[in-house]
């Protein structure tokens, strides 16, 4: 194997190391969010719940008001129908402390409508409590563990890039632009082998020629199809697979 082709493999090794670890880096944040956002949701429930039941209170208080507003009527017209003396004045009274009486007996019934949704709002409350609480210490658990995945993986990448120049700078400058135009254009697969007759990176058909000269092992030799880098060593088949 031409010493060009070992160190464009090595590079090529390098590289998509460095590509495997930037892409896992890359999802570290989205990951990141993702999580954030189901703890997020799980208090936005909660606080949802929690609205619902401030209304419901409300309402209650609400309806207590109108409740003590409508007795005190009923003693304003209780003491009115005392005083008066005509009849006509009396029955308006009367019917106006009906009125107030019947509105009693709604709003009573729409407090204790509004107490049992706040007894089963409150068994909601104590849920999602519970939900949001085990949500977050899930989140903060999974985030602890991003972060040491990605203080790692920046440690990984590191360490990968400090010498990937020293290895690019050991190609001549022809093999090193080839093949920093191929990774451009073909992603991290441009130095491949040949299986079978067959480009290792499009698997088209050599042909015969290309597969003499890249047996001789003397010249870089690029694939007519794709324009990848081809090598062979011995272990690799040329007879075309039927």
């Amino acid at each position: 194997m031409l010493d060009t082709i070992e160190k464009l493999l090595i590079l090529q090794d390098r590289d998509r190391k460095i590509r495997r670890t930037r892409d896992e880096l890359a999802h570290i944040e989205p990951a990141r969010q993702s999580m954030k956002a189901k703890s997020a949701g799980a208090d936005a429930e909660l606080e949802r719940l929690k609205t619902e039941a401030r209304r419901i209170e409300s309402q209650k208080k609400d309806f207590e008001l109108e409740v003590e507003t409508k007795k005190e009527l009923i003693s304003k017209y209780a003491n009115q129908q005392f005083q008066t003396r005509k009849n006509e004045e009396y029955r308006a009274l009367a019917h106006e402390i009906d009125n107030c009486k019947q509105g009693i007996f709604k709003s009573e019934d729409q407090q204790i409508a509004l107490m049992e949704q706040a007894e089963v709002l409150q068994g909601r409350i104590v849920q999602a409590t519970r939900m949001a609480a085990d949500a977050r210490k899930l989140v903060d658990e999974n985030l602890a563990q991003l972060a040491k995945s990605e203080q790692n993986l920046r440690a990984e990448l590191s360490g990968l890039e400090a010498n990937r120049e020293e290895l690019a700078s050991a190609l001549d400058d022809s093999a090193r632009g080839r093949y920093e135009r191929l990774m451009r254009n073909k992603g991290d697969s441009v130095v491949v082998g040949i299986n079978h007759g067959v480009c290792g990176g499009c698997h088209m058909r050599i042909p015969p020629q290309l597969l003499v000269t890249c047996q001789a092992d003397k010249e870089l030799v690029t694939c007519s199809n794709c324009g990848r880098i081809i090598y062979y060593t011995r272990d690799m088949d040329l007879a075309v697979a039927e």
